[in-house]
């Protein structure tokens, strides 16, 4: 008995010992989407404020395929030590779960949350030179077209792919729905025309619609965001409780010491205060967030079963 009771002891003093001297090597982050999206930006910024608070360094990985499926299972079976993490993306977190018959991992048993790092709404978007100015017109010049538009999204089950199979059934459109690598990979098609129209984050079309290569028509946030004041939401335009925004968040592999998790949350709150990196996500229109484990396991559980709705009423598949 007095073993047993002084393993028990040295067991449960190993895990405050090990925070401690965390991190004393490399920590890979991975992110299962293209370099230059929102995911991996958020990551960059985080990894590297962590790397210089640290003096180790914090290793970005993309590994993409499975809209975030592959990097985040890989993270999901990781060691549970603190050194593999996922800069996780709402849509592998409360889409894919509905979308994917066979996940290989599960969001909520195989992963612990550490905090949520920021979130950013989608603009909705048509090439400057469509003779449209205001959504109304966009859906008066597709419903004179039926079936011949179309619109592009980082890949199937991204928060641009459901923004827009809402805005169709909403509005009573007939478009085609074309899935890219990536956000980033959308522009080249949507500015020279090949695509109507596509919902993207505004990080990655603000400067775009900036330059005059693309023209914004509205705002997929419940109120107006910061960065483009000017732009009426979809809900002021019609369509009830219409609200899509990403999420970008800090995910460890499940069963990872609870102080390990407190010190990279307090870490990630500590790094999204600072002016610095307030000033570089407002730039790119991104708003950071920085909560705690079990606020952000709240968010999951409260909007799964939205999108599990709108995956089911739209018949969205993965191979579609």
């Amino acid at each position: 008995m007095k073993r047993l009771c002084t393993m028990l002891a040295l067991l449960f003093a190993v895990a405050p010992a090990c925070a401690q001297t965390y991190p004393d090597r490399p920590i890979r982050l991975l992110v299962g989407f293209a370099a230059g999206g929102p995911a991996d930006i958020s990551a960059r910024v985080l990894g590297d404020k962590f790397a210089e608070s640290w003096g180790k360094p914090v290793i970005v990985e993309n590994v993409t395929g499975a809209a975030g499926n592959v990097a985040t299972d890989r993270v999901a079976k990781a060691a549970p030590d603190g050194y593999t993490l996922i800069a996780a993306a709402s849509a592998t977190i409360v889409t894919n779960p509905s979308l994917y018959q066979k996940m290989p991992f599960d969001p909520v048993k195989d992963l612990a949350p550490v905090s949520q790092i920021c979130f950013t709404p989608n603009l909705l978007v048509v090439p400057s030179d469509l003779p449209v100015k205001s959504v109304g017109e966009l859906i008066a010049y597709a419903k004179a077209q039926p079936g011949k538009l179309s619109f592009g999204s980082a890949g199937v089950g991204t928060s641009q792919h459901l923004a827009g199979e809402l805005f169709k059934t909403m509005a009573g459109l007939d478009m085609q729905h074309v899935p890219y690598r990536g956000i980033a990979a959308v522009m080249p098609d949507l500015v020279g025309g090949r695509l109507t129209l596509a919902f993207a984050n505004i990080s990655a079309v603000l400067p775009l619609v900036r330059e005059g290569k693309l023209r914004a028509l509205a705002v997929t946030s419940r109120q107006r965001w910061a960065a483009t004041p000017e732009l009426p939401t979809m809900i002021e335009r019609g369509f009830t409780d219409f609200d899509s925004n990403a999420w970008f968040a800090l995910m460890a592999p499940a069963g990872t010491p609870v102080e390990i998790i407190g010190k990279l949350q307090r870490e990630t709150a500590r790094v999204l205060a600072l002016p610095d990196v307030r000033k570089r996500f407002d730039e790119l229109g991104m708003q950071v967030i920085g909560n705690t484990p079990a606020e952000f396991a709240a968010a999951i559980a409260a909007e799964t079963p939205r999108w599990t709705k709108v995956i089911k009423d739209a018949g969205i598949t993965p191979t579609e």
